[in-house]
């Protein structure tokens, strides 16, 4: 016997099914030659743990990304020239939300403005809407209130660091480039619980799909134990990772990045793409991807 509508919502083991979401939306990365790998960027509503070696890449990678994003949205015809040309039906984030608990506003754009030129810093500037914690973050600390520039007035309004985080993207998030400055320093945070921070990833990964911008988590590798790293690489979309890499024969160091995890990006990579991409920074340009080196 054929079963109606109202036979399957009325059975227990039987679900309607859902609605087709309709084509995959992408963002542009603002790395041109990652979108060009990548078929114009990520999917819309992604949620990415940047993971890597200190100073291999990943604080430049953030500010390369967030402002050529801004630079477009200043200057929408010059979108060929910063994005490339695989981006054209890419989802062009309006904003970027950058959250702090360690450093300054004035710190980022300091160093931003030290290795970058003058536009990318001013339309970073101009486009992008901070979120600092640092109170919260050296309130029980050794630091003198002074030393960070914070009063009690900014203190954390419900005294729990998550649930604020939370409410700032709640009103600031949609349609937006989210960094989060950083998961580390929340990770080793006395006050902030681990099983909670996993928790609240694994949220974020699920309302940033409402959001439709790309959030991004940076984390330092080697200062968590393997195993948390792990969990949070299970809680998101994706994972980049940054490294060194020294020759044998050489003082010399490269810089690398290359995606560790993506479901959504990788089974739709021919297998050559699957690389290990050297990269290098200007002022000029920001990060740069140089040319790709296959993973065996």
């Amino acid at each position: 016997m054929a079963l109606t509508e109202g036979d399957v919502l009325d059975s227990p083991g039987l679900l309607p099914t859902e609605a087709d979401p309709g084509p995959i939306r992408k963002v542009p990365t603002g790395i041109a030659d990652l979108d060009s790998i990548v078929d114009g960027g990520f999917p819309s509503g992604s949620t990415v743990l940047l993971l890597g070696e200190i100073g291999a890449g990943m604080q430049e990678y953030i500010y390369t990304a967030a402002s050529k994003i801004a630079l477009v949205n200043e200057r929408p015809e010059a979108r060929h020239h910063y994005l490339g040309d695989h981006c054209d039906a890419s989802d062009l984030p309006t904003k970027i939300c950058y959250v702090t608990f360690a450093r300054s506003q004035d710190v980022i754009l300091r160093e931003l403005r030290a290795g970058f030129n003058a536009e990318y810093y001013e339309a970073f500037r101009e486009r992008t809407v901070f979120k600092d914690f640092s109170s919260w973050y050296f309130r029980h600390s050794v630091v003198p209130r002074e030393w960070t520039n914070q009063e009690d007035v900014f203190e954390t309004p419900s005294g729990n660091v998550l649930e604020d985080l939370i409410s700032f993207l709640d009103e600031n998030a949609d349609g937006a480039i989210v960094v989060l400055d950083s998961l580390t320093d929340l990770a080793i945070a006395e006050t902030v619980e681990m099983k909670d921070l996993v928790t609240m990833v694994k949220g974020l990964q699920r309302v940033a799909k409402r959001w439709d911008g790309l959030v991004y988590l940076l984390l330092t590798r080697g200062i968590l134990e393997r195993k948390y790293e792990q969990m949070f690489m299970d809680s998101v979309d994706g994972c980049l990772a940054f490294e060194w890499k020294g020759y044998a024969r050489s003082s010399n160091r490269q810089r690398y990045m290359y995606v560790e995890k993506f479901t959504s990006v990788l089974p739709h990579l021919p297998r050559e793409k699957i690389a290990r991409f050297p990269t290098v920074v200007t002022a000029n340009t920001g990060l740069v991807v140089i040319y790709m080196e296959r993973i065996a």
